[in-house]
């Protein structure tokens, strides 16, 4: 299985209680959800868990790993992302993205002026932003990922056209 044919759907804030359950943060539309996707793999493959949700806590979903077992080990795990293999997830509309397939678009102006590349994409609680970068740009360029600001994506030439909001280059 290639990195790219897994999504990261959350990480591990760190450990809860003291019988080895994790603080999960949750990446999906509906938090819970994590959970329904099987099993769940580190960054590089090498560990996989299943998944037991507990209870909501602070910042996330309390959760028991298997193979956890102390708040040591718990602990240890703390800032590991979580991804699932893309096929286990629901397909999407034509008009919604995972964050994963916008990063390294190359981004292009409605005159076809490349404006960079999208490096990260950010929601801070107001939509998602992308985060755009190269092309001799002096700085990021932080564009909302509208319809109106972003009218095409188009997953399979790599690139999404950007009609730039007023002020904004």
């Amino acid at each position: 299985m290639q990195a790219n044919d897994r999504i990261c759907v959350g990480a591990i804030a760190g450990s809860f209680g003291v019988q080895g359950e994790v603080r999960l943060k949750s990446f999906c539309a509906e938090a819970a959800a994590i959970a329904d996707y099987g099993p769940l793999y580190t960054k590089d493959g090498a560990r996989n868990f299943t998944i037991k949700l507990t209870r909501p806590v602070s910042g996330g979903l309390g959760a028991r790993l298997s193979g956890i077992q102390t708040k040591e080990e718990a602990d240890a795990l703390r800032g590991t992302e979580l991804y699932v293999d893309r096929d286990r997830l629901p397909k999407l509309p034509d008009d919604e993205f995972y964050h994963s397939d916008l990063i390294g678009l190359e981004v292009l102006d409605t005159g076809g002026a490349v404006l960079g590349r999208v490096i990260a994409v950010h929601n801070h609680g107001a939509g998602d932003i992308l985060e755009i970068n190269g092309a001799g740009r002096k700085t990021v360029l932080m564009l909302p990922f509208t319809m109106a600001a972003v009218p095409t994506v188009d997953l399979g030439a790599g690139r999404v056209i950007a009609d730039l909001p007023e002020g904004l280059d």
